[in-house]
C-alpha cells in the first residue's frame, strides 16, 4: 500500500534540522515515520535513530522505512530514556520530537484515546505500562481527579466532573470511553455542552497526559537532548497544546540562559553558560491547517547548540 501520510510541519522541520548527508539524527517520537522518512532519504553515510514507546509504531516503521533501513536504528523506548538510549552514541547533529498522541493511536478506537468511539478505557501509549485510563478513573481519589483535570486539561468544570466520576464509580466501574463521556457531560452545564469543542476533549487530554506521564518527561528529555547535540547541532520540538508548549518554552529558555547571578554581583560566580541559541517559533500555514485540521494547534520550537567559542 502506498504511504501518503504527511506529518505536521514537515517542510519546516526538515529545514530546521539542516540535515547533513553524513550526519547522525534522532527522531524521538517515531509515530507514523513521516518525519523519519524525510530525514532518512536525505542521508547517505549518515544514521537515523528512531525512538517510540509504542511497539506498534516500531513494527509499522520497518515497512515504511524499508528502503533506508541500512541507515536506520529502531528503538522501542520512551524519550524519557533518551540519555541511556544514546549513551553509546557520539554527539548527534539533530533531534526531532513530535509531542502528544499520534494519529494511529487516535484513529484506532481500541486504543481508547478517542471520545468519539466506544472502546475500553486504555489510553496507554506503551501497552506494556501497567496504568490504564480505566484503572486511573476508577481508583484516583476525588482530589487527584480534580487536580489532573484542572492542571492537565485546564478544565474549568474539574470539581464537578471529578465528583460525577466518583459518584458513578460507587455504583459500578466506568469501563469504556463513551461511558466516561456521558459522566463528563452529566456534570457540565447546558451552555458548555453547546460549545464548539467537544465537552470531553479537555478531560480526555488530562487523563491521557497523566496516564502516560507526558509532561514529567519533557524537561529532562530536553536537557539530555541539548547535552547530546554537537556544537551547531539542531533541536526541533513540535507541541500541540498550551501546557506542553509552555513547558518546552520554559525549559529551552533555561538552556539558553547564561549567568544567573544577581545583577549587583561584580563578577559571575555561578559559572553558568548558555547551552543553546533559540529561534523564533513556527506555526502551520493556513493551507496546511485546511489540509490537516489536526495541525491547527501545532507549534514548532527550534534551537541550535552553541559552540564554546560562541559563548
Amino acid at each position: 500500500m502506498e504511504y501518503t501520510h504527511k506529518p505536521v510541519l514537515l517542510d519546516e522541520c526538515v529545514k530546521a534540522l539542516n540535515i547533513r548527508p553524513s550526519g547522525t539524527y534522532v527522531d524521538g517520537t517515531l509515530g507514523r515515520a513521516g518525519h523519519s522518512r524525510e530525514i532518512a532519504k536525505r542521508l547517505t553515510t549518515g544514521r537515523l535513530i528512531c525512538i517510540d514507546r509504542d511497539s506498534a509504531a516500531i513494527e509499522a516503521a520497518r515497512e515504511r522505512l524499508a528502503p533506508w533501513m541500512d541507515r536506520v536504528r529502531l528503538v522501542h523506548s520512551n524519550f524519557s530514556e533518551l540519555g541511556s538510549v544514546l549513551a553509546e552514541e557520539a554527539d548527534v547533529d539533530g533531534m526531532l520530537f513530535d509531542l502528544g498522541v499520534s494519529s494511529p493511536q487516535l484513529d484506532d478506537p481500541e486504543r481508547g484515546f478517542s471520545y468519539m468511539h466506544d472502546a475500553p478505557l486504555d489510553m496507554r501509549m506503551d501497552r506494556t505500562s501497567p496504568l490504564t485510563a480505566r484503572e486511573a478513573v476508577n481508583s484516583w481519589t476525588l482530589q487527584e481527579l480534580r487536580r489532573v483535570l484542572f492542571e492537565f486539561g485546564e478544565e474549568r468544570y474539574a470539581p464537578a466532573i471529578a465528583r460525577a466520576i466518583v459518584n458513578r464509580r460507587e455504583q459500578r466501574p466506568i469501563e469504556t470511553t463513551l461511558e466516561l463521556v456521558e459522566v463528563i457531560k452529566s456534570a457540565m452545564p447546558h451552555a458548555a455542552l453547546r460549545e464548539k469543542q467537544h465537552p470531553a476533549k479537555r478531560s480526555f487530554q488530562a487523563i491521557r497526559i497523566a496516564v502516560n506521564g507526558e509532561l514529567d518527561a519533557l524537561p529532562p528529555m530536553l536537557r539530555a537532548a541539548a547535552d547530546k547535540l554537537r556544537p551547531g547541532g539542531r533541536l526541533a520540538v513540535i507541541t500541540f497544546h498550551s501546557l506542553e508548549d509552555r513547558m518546552v518554552k520554559r525549559t529551552l529558555r533555561e538552556l539558553a540562559q547564561g549567568c544567573t547571578c544577581p545583577p549587583d554581583f561584580p563578577v559571575c560566580v555561578c559559572g553558568k553558560k548558555p547551552l543553546v541559541r533559540l529561534d523564533k517559533p513556527v506555526t502551520p500555514t493556513a493551507a496546511e491547517v485546511e489540509e490537516n485540521p489536526r495541525a491547527r494547534s501545532a507549534r514548532l520550537r527550534t534551537a541550535e547548540k552553541l559552540d564554546r567559542f560562541d559563548i
